[in-house]
């Protein structure tokens, strides 16, 4: 498979990070200039693009002259301008949208932190979100944004950091004036920076035991020394105060916090034409509340000084899209924005020098990886690929690595059993630097096979580079680049924001903003020195092994397994175990050597790139808000809506396959899913052409049986469709391949075990409430004796009687839904049966407060994790839906800023509706992953309940209504695309409940429902003093001991009491060290004042006298982090999860809620 991957953090174990490697061919300007011609031109160029724009009350900015190019479906506007301060705006004008959006880009990252203070970049963006000079209180913005239907989120990677939201567009004016000040006067307020601190640190130990980041980071730290790569970039307490502890050890931190030897003041600005920032008074005693003393004061004061540094208006580049005109949204962005200063640095500082050298490639890298996972990942250097855009060299030769079909690299080792997945990609995580890389997930034959696995990639490679490319492969990823432009549709604005943000980083000439990056251009024939195959050339000769490096990722005791003991190395931030060694010359030679494997060869021509795209366009007034069934049978109905909104050449087919064998053991749970990727595993090679043309398939076991979907281009799927279902059917089972789909899912589950905690907790109360769900482990003790002959009996059962219920929308007429459903029921050959097959959940009886304690399955993982279940009642009761889901926005913002904000619980914390396993019925759910006991953390959200009480009543009846206008716009707003609006409907079908219209009938119960509804459904359903609450939670705690803080009390008796006997303690300056984060752990207190105590003393005996003297105190005077929490005494443990279940009621069988009456009238 190529994978496109982008410059942030990964998602899936799939794109395992690694080092990223650039060359020093990486092309700072047009190749064929020499830099000062190059500059001087640009800069003559720039000046003949753009035009000023001078108007009364609203500062200058340039426009660009030239038209931006766009798909011919693209109904929006576009402009670039470009503000006095440097900073760059992409405007986007699209009179239809549904919510507005910005994205914000500076590009710095974490590769520019200070040396010292690793995560820099990082703990900035965390405190830009509280609080600016224009808007103070911390949760001003997000609050905002949540009554007016919106959201917003950021994110920092290696060379640039995004800060984004959406919002309704009449609100746009206002989150823009909230979010403009982030970059020119946040307030970095001492008791949040102290605070956040804390959040960051939650933040990396939530990382801890995640492979995909400890993977990353090992690549990082096996990079040049003193390369930037090598930072670590999330941060933790650690690393950025050490420097700061560091000075206050020398003596070098005056009492304020500031260091002594610097010319700037904590607070003040090097730029004097705007008033400082943050205010340079001084600091009051209660500004300085819980500021972290003098190292929290020092780390402030960096903090600000790094931000003056480096947020300069010319390293940003800002898109905006609303309803408003061109005009208004210059004006208003140029308004907003103008007031960011402009510090005249670089405004796109690369990173020059790769982080590999000599000694870096021609290695293997073996790591430890936490989960039961074997991988390899190959990377190659190459030049930084941004400039590259017009051809995109790199794509083409990872189009044919992560080719899937038959002569690749996937469908040889597939059939030597040594793969389960391969992927190839360009890796572009910093400017200066790029990566070709190829991710291959490995059996354990192939774990044991890793010098085979290896040669096969370079002997491809090798294949390359002898063959002659014809330039019709370009031409064909050319056409379909352009094809998917033109066809493109509509998406979450934010994330469109983001992508033309990240987009306007490139060497692209502006009118080229939104086409550039996503049209590839075919290979100019007339031109063959700048024409496109010669820099794909040089590309494809730096992929060599001696250039190359392998990550090589296992468990130990495989390693341990295959090659014995090995000499382990420690990583300094994650504590990954790690072994380098370089290529033997052995496997160098081979490697370098001809292809001489006959079984790997170029793919040929796609079968699959579609030739009729007509769309037959009628006008309509409004679309269809649903779609009509067309067909009913004993065994099945169909589901239709003929396109009238998006007018593309694709469809969307959807099909849900139910059992009644599917689910009746845990066995047979188990047997259906391992059908279902046999079913996958053997359309691979046929399928893959198909997926590079967008015409995908996903075939999937679930509770209930089979779950089939196709989209795409709608001019092959019906024949694509065939073969699928044909599959399906005609199955044969093979050993071989029963191994691997065996092995591969047992580990999956086992690794399901090793999540974290908060994904965990929902897991495990999907497991208490659903009717239909066999736990993991009653599945996985089934896996080992599944047999061949079982799999080829079973699913001929399994596809004997069924119900099929499906749902064809998009560019296909009633005949063609129809005949798609045709070819299902023929290839399938099934009966019709007569079970009532939905999923349904267990109702908590009232008045019970019930908790569920298991231990978190990881013995290594620190955090702990609360999910809280309040059942608010029947979805059907659509008064009460509509009451509940307002009361749940009312509450998101409040427990975001009290448990995760205020109370530094830990960094994911949520509360909101859910619905349970049939959608029948509605949940509040509240959820901490912590390192707190879940006992303390249920406590607290108690707390929380009584305060958020207080803040319904007191809440005024205009922001009660602004909350009602938001929630009532997210229900408003339609589909923006095909794939949106057949979720939408499939929804209603699968669930049974056929509400398509259920957004618009809650926005207008919306309207009448009033504060004192929420507030009596709150004491009602909600706060724990209801005798008539139904509360169920689960605690999953840590397996790791508790740390033991020390309380201040017992820290300042014990210092005294050491001070009287003689020793020098610092009975004033120890709460700045010591206390700088809250309460200390013994360790912590431990060092601090083991060096006091041995000094001078030979007595071990005096030494283990105060070490069990301090251990006293904390006994006497016990921190409050320390505290475990008390659970109510209404509360009741779960001893028997079978019982509970046993002792609730089932919700009823799903019924159609709206009677539409398309049958028999539309029956076929």
């Amino acid at each position: 498979m190529q994978r496109l991957l982008c410059n942030r953090y990964p998602s899936a174990f799939l794109s395992l990070h690694s080092s990223l490697r650039s060359n020093p061919l990486t092309l700072a300007c047009h190749p064929a200039l020499g830099k000062q011609q190059a500059s001087t031109m640009a800069t003559e160029n720039k000046q003949a693009e753009w035009e000023q724009v001078l108007k009364p009350n609203v500062p200058p900015y340039s426009v660009y002259k030239t038209l931006i190019a766009k798909s011919e479906r693209d109904d929006r506007e576009y402009r670039v301008i470009k503000l006095e301060n440097g900073l760059e705006a992409t405007l986007v004008h699209d009179a239809k949208t549904e919510r507005a959006a910005a994205s914000l880009d500076v590009a710095v990252g974490h590769l520019f932190d200070p040396d010292d203070m690793p995560g820099m970049a990082h703990f900035c963006e965390h405190l830009l979100f509280l609080g600016t000079e224009q808007f103070p209180r911390e949760n001003e913005y997000s609050e905002y944004l949540t009554k007016n239907g919106g959201a917003c989120n950021a994110f920092t990677s290696t060379t640039n950091t995004n800060y984004y939201f959406r919002v309704s567009p009449s609100a746009l004016q206002g989150a823009l004036a909230r979010f403009a000040p982030f970059f020119h006067s946040p307030l970095f307020s001492p008791s949040a920076t102290a605070r956040e601190l804390k959040a960051v640190d939650s933040e990396n130990k939530k990382n801890i035991q995640s492979d995909i980041f400890r993977m990353f980071q090992v690549n990082k730290h096996l990079s040049k020394p003193n390369h930037p790569w090598r930072k670590f970039g999330t941060g933790n307490i650690e690393s950025l105060s050490h420097a700061a502890k560091e000075l206050q050890k020398k003596g070098l931190l005056e009492e304020n916090g500031n260091k002594q030897t610097t010319g700037i003041s904590a607070s003040s600005t090097p730029i004097p034409s705007r008033p400082d920032t943050p205010a340079s008074s001084a600091p009051s005693s209660t500004e300085f509340e819980g500021d972290g003393g003098a190292v929290g004061r020092e780390i402030r004061r960096r903090l600000m000084e790094w931000w003056q540094a480096e947020y300069s208006a010319n390293r940003m580049r800002l898109c905006v899209i609303g309803k408003e005109s061109l005009d208004e949204l210059s004006d208003t962005v140029s308004t907003l924005f103008s007031p960011i200063i402009n510090k005249l640095v670089d405004p796109l500082p690369m990173i020059n020098g790769h982080p590999f050298g000599p000694d870096e490639m021609g290695t293997i890298v073996s790591a430890q990886t936490i989960m039961n996972v074997y991988c390899l990942e190959l990377s190659f250097p190459i030049p930084y690929q941004a400039p590259y855009w017009k051809y995109q060299p790199s794509s083409f030769i990872s189009h044919f690595l992560g080719h899937e079909g038959p002569g690749s690299v996937h469908s040889y080792l597939k059939h030597k059993g040594w793969i389960t997945a391969l992927s190839s990609g360009v890796q572009q995580y910093g400017r200066g630097m790029g990566n070709l890389r190829v991710t291959i997930q490995l059996t354990k034959e192939g774990f044991e096979s890793i010098s085979s696995v290896m040669l096969t990639v370079y002997k491809y490679l090798s294949l390359l580079r002898s063959s002659e490319l014809s330039p019709w492969y370009q031409k064909e990823i050319s056409d379909l680049s352009a094809l998917n432009f033109r066809y493109s549709e509509k998406r979450s604005p934010d994330h469109y924001a983001i992508a033309i943000t990240d987009h306007m980083a490139y060497p692209i000439p502006r009118h080229l903003i939104i086409s550039g990056p996503r049209v590839v251009q075919p290979w100019s024939l007339s031109d063959p020195e700048n024409g496109g195959e010669k820099e794909m050339r040089k590309i494809l000769d730096m992929c060599r092994v001696e250039r190359s490096r392998a990550l090589y990722m296992g468990p130990k005791e495989e390693f341990n397994r295959v090659n014995g003991a090995i000499d382990w190395q420690t990583e300094k931030w994650y504590g990954t175990q790690y072994y380098v060694e370089r290529f033997d010359e052995e496997f160098l030679k081979e490697a370098k050597g001809p292809n001489d494997i006959p079984e790997l060869f170029l793919p040929g021509p796609n079968a699959f790139i579609p030739t009729n795209l007509e769309v037959e366009k009628r006008e309509v007034d409004t679309p269809a808000k649903r779609p009509y069934l067309i067909k009913e049978t004993a065994s099945s109905s169909l589901w239709h809506k003929k396109d009238d909104r998006f007018w593309i050449p694709r469809a969307t087919a959807l099909f849900s396959i139910n059992s009644p064998i599917a689910y009746t053991n845990p066995r047979n749970a188990t047997l259906t899913r391992v059908y279902a990727y046999l079913v996958a595993d053997s359309l691979t090679e046929f399928a893959y052409d198909a997926e590079l043309t967008s015409l995908n398939y996903g075939f999937a076991g679930t509770d209930l049986g089979l779950n089939v979907t196709i989209t795409g281009y709608n001019d092959k799927l019906h024949l694509f469709a065939q073969t699928v279902f044909e599959r399906a059917r005609k199955l044969v089972v093979t050993q071989e391949r029963l191994n691997v789909i065996k092995a591969s899912l047992k580990r999956d589950w086992e690794n399901a075990f090793m999540e974290q905690p908060s994904n965990l907790a929902d897991s495990f109360m999907t497991d208490l409430l659903a009717e239909k769900r066999w736990p993991l482990r009653e599945r996985l003790n089934e896996i080992d004796s599944i047999t061949v002959e079982e799999v080829q009996s079973y699913f001929v059962k399994l596809l004997s009687e069924v119900n099929i219920k499906a749902l064809v929308t998009g560019n296909m007429h009633k005949e063609d839904a129809i005949r798609l459903l045709d070819i299902a029921e023929c290839e399938l050959q099934s009966n019709a049966t007569s079970a009532r097959m939905f999923e349904r959940s267990y109702i908590p009886r009232k008045g019970t407060d019930l908790v569920w304690q298991v231990a978190v399955p990881n013995p290594n993982e620190s955090n702990s994790a609360l999910t809280y279940h309040i059942h608010i009642g029947s979805r059907l009761d659509k008064r009460l839906r509509t009451t509940a889901q307002l009361l749940a926005q009312l509450m998101s913002d409040p427990a975001y800023n009290i448990l995760r904000t205020r109370e530094q619980l830990g960094y994911i914390t949520f509360c909101g509706l859910i619905v349970t396993p049939g959608e029948s019925e509605l949940v509040l759910r509240i959820l901490i992953q912590s390192e707190r006991s879940p006992v303390y953390l249920e406590e607290r959200a108690n707390a929380f309940l009584d305060e958020m009480q207080g803040i319904l009543e007191e809440m005024s009846g205009e922001e009660f209504e602004a909350h009602k206008k938001g929630l009532a716009s997210k229900w408003k707003e339609q589909p923006k695309n095909l794939n949106e609006e057949a979720s939408k409907f499939w929804r209603w079908i699968d669930n049974g409940f056929l509400e398509f219209n259920h957004n618009d009938t809650n926005a207008e119960l919306l309207d009448d429902v009033t504060k004192a509804d929420v507030l009596a459904l709150f004491k009602s359903h909600v706060h724990y003093s209801s005798p008539t609450r139904a509360k169920t939670s689960l605690h999953l705690a840590s397996q790791r001991p508790a740390p033991t803080y020390v309380s201040e009390q017992a820290f300042a008796i014990f210092a005294q009491e050491v001070k009287v006997a003689n020793r020098d303690v610092d009975t004033i300056g120890w709460k700045d060290e010591v206390f700088a984060h809250g309460e200390p752990l013994v360790k912590q207190v431990i060092a601090y004042l083991l060096p006091i105590l041995e000094d001078g003393v030979s007595d071990e005996g005096t030494v283990q006298h105060f070490r069990d003297r301090l251990t006293t105190l904390i006994e006497e005077y016990p921190a409050k982090t320390n505290a475990l929490g008390k659970l109510r005494p209404e509360s009741r443990l779960i001893e028997d999860v079978r019982a509970v279940r046993a002792s609730r009621k089932l919700t009823d069988y799903p019924v159609p809620l709206v009677q539409w009456g398309d049958l028999p009238i539309a029956k076929i």
